[in-house]
């Protein structure tokens, strides 16, 4: 019984996914803090980024970081959705030389637009709480 139960949570939870095979989800984003930052305002980064979904758990990621003095590096990674609202992420970062590791969740404010709240360690070291907005374009 246990089981059966199970499998049809699993199937009924692909039904709530609000992207869909073929969505386009867009937007930006920026540090509230980071590691590194001396103090605030200092040192400001802002990505734009967009992601194309595989499936509904599943996208790339493409799109542009920029640093306050340090230039621009060009993003590219993967991310999953083992849950509705909540993503894993990993993106390699040209430019910095640098790889990314993270998690976030979204809400939604309606249908096409996302608050989106995450977190990164970055392999040299760093960590980095971020906050966006994110816009779904339906296929």
């Amino acid at each position: 019984m246990k089981k059966a139960l199970i499998i049809l949570l699993l199937l009924l939870s692909n039904l709530c996914f609000s992207q869909e095979k073929k969505d386009f989800l867009v937007g930006g984003s920026f540090d509230l803090t980071k590691t590194d930052n001396d103090g605030f305002a200092r040192k400001a980064q802002i990505a734009l980024e967009g992601n194309y979904f595989f499936s509904p758990e599943l996208a790339a990621t493409g799109g542009f970081e920029i640093w306050t003095g340090d230039g621009v590096s060009i993003v590219a990674g993967v991310r999953w959705y083992p849950a509705e609202h909540f993503f894993t992420r990993i993106r390699g970062l040209a430019g910095e030389n640098d790889l990314s590791i993270g998690a976030g969740w979204n809400k939604p404010l309606s249908e096409e637009w996302r608050f989106e709240a995450m977190g990164d360690f970055y392999v040299e070291g760093e960590f980095a709480i971020r906050v966006g907005l994110m816009y779904v374009i339906k296929k």
